[in-house]
């Protein structure tokens, strides 16, 4: 049988993660309660036990070297490791615990209607059921499984796709008189949504209409607000297709550029609400079969 690797000792390793999660000596002290040397000699100690080059001062600051970067991957995995399990045998013998977070849209639009069929996925754990409109962070948030609005492009989890978001640009009726040509939409106010960067250029783009930097004095963290914005004649919304059909059907919103204007967009360009998780979680069985259920849902 082949020998097994000798291991550094868990203490650098563990002063490592907490250097690599900062990118800061002296933050990663505070975390650990001891001093900025202390942190700095074990890991000088981890340097010498790997005999790679780990961190080097950059100005006030550290850059991790591209070898750090790649340890820092494992050794993420292998603490998350180490939580679960501990998590598993120290925690309350009673029935198990599933914290899920949704975004306020999802929760109130799709995931409610079915709250009943939703409880009987896992009829012996106890879920969680939060809202939050910011990004989430599942380790300090203490999530399990979150639904999210984006394009699913956070490296730190796992992302399954439930159902697309697509918009529909839409105004109060007497400023949609005004509009004939994509071009028109930039005589008003576009109304950005807090959560992108990407999704008024991209339509622009799709649309071609050429524009320099957009103006985002205002943007708006849910659709909700965003969609009494536009009521309000505050300038162009994005509105999600459920609420503008509703919206221009009562006459309280029109869609100048009529409501599938967009629906030619490439799927990369049109943002989505996601499943996200990690490995780890996925390993308790209960979490696992609510993931599931989520994920095999026709939302």
């Amino acid at each position: 049988m082949a020998s097994r690797l000798r291991l550094p000792p868990l203490n650098s390793l563990r002063v490592f993660h907490a250097v690599v999660r900062h990118r800061s000596l002296r933050e990663a002290a505070e975390e650990l309660f001891v001093s900025p040397q202390a942190v700095g000699q074990q890991v000088r100690l981890l340097e010498e036990a790997l005999g790679v080059v780990l961190m080097e001062r950059e100005g006030r600051g550290i850059r991790l070297t591209e070898k750090a970067i790649t340890l820092s991957h494992y050794i993420s995995a292998g603490f998350d490791e180490f939580e679960e399990g501990i998590r598993r045998v120290s925690g309350p013998p009673e029935r198990a615990l599933i914290n899920l977070n949704v975004s306020p849209y999802f929760g109130t639009r799709y995931l409610m209607p079915r709250l009943a069929e939703f409880r009987t996925a896992v009829p012996d754990a106890e879920i969680g059921l939060t809202t939050m409109i910011e990004l989430v962070d599942l380790e300090r948030d203490q999530i399990d499984l979150a639904v999210q609005w984006g394009y699913g492009d956070r490296s730190d989890t796992l992302s399954t796709l439930l159902l697309r978001d697509p918009k529909v640009i839409c105004c109060r009726p007497d400023m949609a008189a005004q509009i004939s040509s994509p071009a028109d939409l930039m005589k008003f106010n576009l109304l950005h949504p807090a959560r992108s960067r990407r999704l008024w250029p991209d339509i622009l783009e799709y649309l071609g209409v050429t524009t320099g930097a957009l103006d985002r004095t205002i943007t708006f963290d849910d659709a909700a607000t965003m969609r009494r914005a536009t009521y309000q004649g505050l300038g162009i919304g994005l509105i999600s297709r459920l609420d503008a059909t509703e919206d221009i059907a009562a006459g309280k919103l029109a869609a100048p550029l009529g409501e599938d204007a967009l629906l030619g967009m490439p799927e990369g360009a049109v943002p989505g609400f996601y499943l996200i998780t990690t490995k780890t979680r996925l390993r308790a069985k209960h979490v696992a079969a609510l993931h599931r259920w989520l994920a095999e849902q026709s939302w």
